[in-house]
């Protein structure tokens, strides 16, 4: 997989169109000096959180004993599973849960950037080829920056396209996620068959 592919790949599972409702809902109950600084927190945060798997996933998989066919299949159905609810909606009751007062961390930082299919996307790839840890890594700063801009300007861009305009966004991201996540569980399957 190339860095352009992978960082695709990373940015259709942040999915920061499905997300904009949802930053739009907690930003809004801040005052507005304070909007910025928090979601540039949140956002920093959340990269800080997803190069650290970068670099620590590969530890717990080894002392896991998880290979990587084995992670390409489990990569590949979870991939799935998030694609179905992105293209059949859904995605708004994964993290209905909200704290009051100025989030930390949760919910815009984890799970909404740095979420389960980001994380577990990272794992895929730096546990397929952990040599190549440089590339995931512009993918992943490529993929965060794409989503950051994207999510700064949420409330205005919520605003200007409307929900059914993000909702459709959403689900196309999640029709090319589909077919990205029945490619890994294949391949994961050949590399099983293979050995």
């Amino acid at each position: 997989m190339s860095i352009i592919s992978a960082a695709i790949l990373l940015f259709a599972v942040m999915d920061p169109f499905g997300n904009m409702p949802l930053f739009v809902s907690v930003l809004e109950t801040l005052p507005p000096e304070r909007r910025k600084r928090v979601l540039a927190r949140e956002l920093t945060i959340a990269l800080v959180l997803l190069v650290a798997c970068l670099f620590v996933g590969p530890f717990f998989l080894s002392i896991l004993h998880i290979s990587a066919p084995s992670l390409g299949i489990a990569g590949g159905i979870i991939l799935f599973l998030i694609s179905i609810k992105m293209v059949f909606g859904g995605t708004d009751q994964m993290f209905k849960d909200v704290p009051d007062g100025e989030p930390l961390i949760v919910p815009l930082a984890v799970p909404y950037v740095a979420g389960p299919s980001a994380t577990a996307t990272i794992l895929l790839l730096v546990g397929q080829e952990p040599s190549r840890w440089g590339h995931w890594l512009l993918a992943i700063v490529l993929a965060w920056a794409v989503s950051a801009f994207f999510l700064s300007f949420s409330i205005k861009i919520a605003a200007v396209l409307g929900k059914r305009v993000l909702c459709a966004i959403e689900r196309l991201m999640g029709l090319m996620l589909t077919a990205i996540s029945i490619e890994m569980l294949l391949n994961g399957i050949c590399t099983v068959f293979e050995h």
